[in-house]
């Protein structure tokens, strides 16, 4: 056996949703290291571009962009068809995209926490719905969904009725992609992060510091200290989950949910 050939990914062709920053861009970041041609997609332009750039030179790899709002229909399949067309047959879809809204439960608006679930799960449903049959087509496929802790186990404050359910949500719709899609050699698996340093969650941080009354530094010692690695996750700490889920390293797993959390789930 070579097990350096578990992790590689030549020859393969991946889109990665909310790849445009973050954690998703991370991922193509990596994925691109391991030989896959790689693809963005997003709904901003201006940011895909500029994360294009910021990959290019990391890696020295081109990059292809889609400008596609995830929770279009539309756009999904208009996406899904150009490309499978342009770069073959698409073998690897993560998806990465997703949003928050913080309300308490009885101020919770209904179309805020409706856009929170059509972000969050029926996105994943529509870009299944969609590359799933192209990876049909040549019986092999890996997709990605990067679900959270928050599917497993509530915040103990108020305000993530919305994220909370639809995280619950986008773990069953992986479970049941997986029975559903395994017939046709495609695996389905998601990984959950923990609370982390990323562009969505800033304003979230200083809002949590500023209602303790301490600096944002503060809050994310004393959130760290009440986990097993005693320190805050941060996107570089997923990389390699997403890599061994798109791998051949994993292709005999499928409807898992694994967590890269710091220890969170299982003191949890």
């Amino acid at each position: 056996m070579d097990a350096l050939k578990l992790f590689d990914l030549s020859g393969k062709n991946a889109i990665i949703f909310g790849g445009a920053g973050g954690l998703g861009q991370l991922v193509a970041e990596a994925f691109a290291q391991c030989g896959a041609k790689v693809a963005i997609a997003s709904r901003g332009e201006e940011k895909l571009q500029k994360a294009c750039a910021e990959l290019k030179e990391k890696t020295g790899k081109e990059f292809k962009y889609y400008v596609c709002d995830a929770t279009d229909e539309a756009a999904v399949e208009a996406t899904a068809k150009k490309a499978n067309e342009e770069m073959g047959p698409i073998t690897i879809l993560v998806n990465s995209q997703g949003m928050n809204k913080k309300h308490p439960l009885e101020e919770f608006p209904v179309d805020e926490f409706e856009a929170v679930m059509k972000a969050n799960v029926t996105s994943v449903m529509l870009t299944a719905k969609y590359f799933a049959p192209y990876m049909k087509e040549v019986h092999y496929g890996k997709i990605v969904n990067v679900t959270s802790v928050r599917g497993k186990i509530a915040t103990k404050g108020p305000g993530n009725a919305a994220y909370c359910s639809s995280k619950g949500a986008l773990d069953m719709l992986t479970k049941q992609l997986a029975s559903e899609l395994g017939p046709f050699g495609i695996t389905v698996n998601g990984f959950g992060p923990n609370i982390m340093a990323t562009p969505m969650m800033t304003k979230i941080f200083e809002m949590r510091a500023k209602e303790a009354g301490i600096t944002v530094e503060e809050y994310l010692k004393q959130q760290a200290a009440g986990l097993p690695m005693r320190r805050m996750s941060d996107p570089d700490d997923c990389v390699g989950t997403a890599l061994f889920l798109a791998a051949p390293a994993s292709d005999f797993m499928t409807g898992n949910i694994l967590y890269p959390d710091g220890g969170l789930t299982a003191i949890g």
